[in-house]
């Protein structure tokens, strides 16, 4: 039987391994296509996959499978519940890996795409630029269809041509830079906020008006420390919630 192909991942030794696979392997499930294969491959091949002890990967799959993401059998193997679309909490651990897996996993509807001036709350982020290609998109869960998030993108323009609508339906804006665009991503700043739905806001995501919600700014830089991408995301409050974890050593 053909086994789940989960893309490769470049570990950072600094954060916890367990979590970086986790994360990685989240992502590649709740971004693989209806014709990927359900089964995973056994826990040694992943070790090996991954580059890590079986004991570490051992916690990555509990993880996974706390989330409801997967399912193990004893004799019989691991599996992808082909259903499970739950949304997740927003967690900042310092992974690009986590924030793909993060945004991942849910229905992306393009909303507009174009041209336009940097709005001025964002300039000091591009300084040397005027205009910024902009995506907005609109999440839902696969599901039920409810929304659950959306989504502005502010990108630098020289990348817009390598950009394709087809991959940010599929996939969040991190990975679509770094894995078809080809960038290497050095950090992402974030900052989380609780705010109150504007009426925007409260149209898309079907939530009353000045309801409370998140609001997240996702900075993304290049290994130069040139920002490539500005995410501004508004999150339900109802569907999501907020966690940091702080590595004592």
């Amino acid at each position: 039987m053909t086994s789940f192909a989960p893309d490769s991942i470049v570990l950072n030794r600094k954060l916890p391994l367990w979590y970086q696979v986790s994360q990685s392997l989240r992502a590649s499930i709740l971004g693989r296509s209806p014709q990927d294969p359900l089964r995973l491959p056994t826990e040694e091949q992943l070790a090996g996959h991954y580059g890590v002890s079986v004991l570490t990967m051992r916690q990555a799959l509990k993880e996974l499978e706390d989330e409801g993401l997967i399912t193990r059998h004893r004799r019989r193997g691991t599996f992808i519940e082909p259903h499970a679309r739950r949304g997740s909490p927003v967690r900042l651990l310092g992974s690009v890996d986590a924030i793909v897996a993060q945004q991942s996993g849910m229905r992306a509807e393009l909303l507009d795409h174009g041209t336009g001036p940097v709005p001025p709350e964002l300039a000091e982020y591009f300084p040397d630029l005027a205009e910024a290609a902009t995506y907005h998109r609109l999440r839902s869960d696969e599901k039920t269809g409810e929304p659950t998030n959306h989504a502005r993108n502010y990108v630098r323009p020289e990348l817009a041509a390598r950009i394709d609508a087809d991959d940010l339906a599929r996939w969040p804006m991190t990975k679509v830079l770094r894995d078809v665009v080809g960038m290497d991503i050095s950090r992402i700043t974030d900052t989380v906020e609780a705010r109150l739905a504007d009426p925007e806001t409260a149209r898309l995501l079907q939530v009353p008006l000045l309801s409370p919600i998140l609001h997240y700014t996702g900075i993304t830089y290049d290994t130069a420390g040139r920002v490539l991408d500005v995410a501004v995301i508004h999150y339900r409050g109802d569907r999501f919630s907020f966690t940091v974890t702080l590595d004592a050593t």
